[in-house]
């Protein structure tokens, strides 16, 4: 049987420095495909190409049904096409596209989290160090001493999609809110500083398993069918079972905070935050989850202007820049909000 042909990468275009009016031929991630037909009946298909830099949408119009079956969503793909502006945003037009065989370089397709990994690890061991509870600080020793669970964690990412999506994520956000445990616990003496610290270490822990990632990110089949935060009350059982004479109230209370953090059963949790230690973690994490992916998504933006696109995830335009001022009698032909709607899931 024939070996797959090795692609070479050195002349990457990224998605982020196309611009219209030029040609285009390299390796993409076909994320996503759909065959349609237009108006006339004429079939086309669409694709969403990546990389680590970002998305574009792609037509194939001319043999469409045919390339269609040459790749599956997944698969990198070698295109040659042109560049062009469609509603003011980048657009492919493709001449041809089909699976290719071995990448050389597959982080090409998944972005990395842009600070130091090494520098992140260093700091989070540091914070959990003033861990003072001998009991929960057996537990987050016993995780840290895991080189299986710390190759993942270092690796993996916090979500799919909306926050933290890219390689490091799960780590950068881990430590994001740690950090803001331990600016917030101060302002609140009531709290338990140990507790929201572990808890806080702890809350994401399953994204190890829930998700897979080679040159692109999915969900596994215990994350899909499982979810992270029963996998990550999988993962403090088998640590906790080795720990002798661990307080039971203690243990429910950790487990609480995995299966309660994201606030809400809209949201996934399977139960809803009910000691001070939970609340605080639901919204911290809530509150950088959201600073991470709405930085990102009005950062790599393209709409002209001082507002972004229409962002359906929370139903409504962001303004990322300064506001034009109007002219004397122009009114503003903004559309109105209409309510945040349903968030993200993990």
């Amino acid at each position: 049987m024939e070996e797959p042909k090795t692609v070479k990468t050195e002349a990457h275009v990224w998605i982020r420095d196309l611009t219209g009016n030029e040609s285009v031929h390299g390796l993409y991630l076909a994320k996503s495909k759909r065959l349609g037909t237009t108006r006339r009946g004429d079939a086309y298909l669409s694709i969403t190409l990546g990389d680590r830099t970002g998305d574009v949408e792609a037509r194939v119009w001319e043999g469409a049904e045919d390339m269609d079956g040459l790749f599956s969503e997944g698969d990198v793909v070698e295109v040659t096409g042109r560049a062009g502006t469609y509603r003011n945003q980048i657009q492919l037009v493709l001449e041809r596209v089909g699976r290719c065989g071995r990448v050389e370089d597959p982080d090409l397709f998944l972005e990395t989290t842009p600070r130091d990994v090494r520098e992140m690890m260093g700091e989070l061991r540091q914070l959990l160090s003033t861990v003072r509870n001998a009991n929960l600080k057996a537990v987050v020793d016993r995780f840290l001493a895991d080189r299986g669970f710390i190759s993942l964690f270092k690796k993996a990412p916090a979500a799919k999609n909306f926050h933290h999506g890219y390689l490091g994520g799960l780590l950068e956000h881990t430590l994001s809110v740690c950090v803001l445990v331990d600016a917030v616990c101060p302002h609140y003496p009531e709290l338990d500083r140990d507790l929201v610290l572990c808890g806080a270490f702890l809350h994401d822990v399953g994204k190890t398993r829930e998700f897979v990632f080679n040159t692109h990110i999915e969900y596994s089949d215990e994350g899909r069918l499982l979810g992270h935060m029963v996998l990550g009350v999988s993962m403090l059982e088998e640590k906790l079972a080795e720990i002798k004479h661990f307080p039971k109230e203690l243990s429910f209370r950790l487990k609480h905070i995995i299966l309660s953090h994201h606030g809400a059963f809209d949201f996934g949790s399977p139960k809803r935050p009910k000691f001070l230690e939970a609340f605080v973690i639901h919204a911290l994490d809530d509150l950088d989850a959201k600073l991470n992916g709405l930085g990102r998504f009005i950062s790599l933006d393209r709409k002209e202007g001082a507002w972004t696109e229409y962002n359906r995830l929370f139903e409504r335009y962001f303004l990322k820049g300064m506001l034009e001022e109007e002219a004397p009698g122009e009114e503003n032909a903004g559309e109105p909000d209409i309510g945040q709607g349903r968030l993200f899931s993990s």
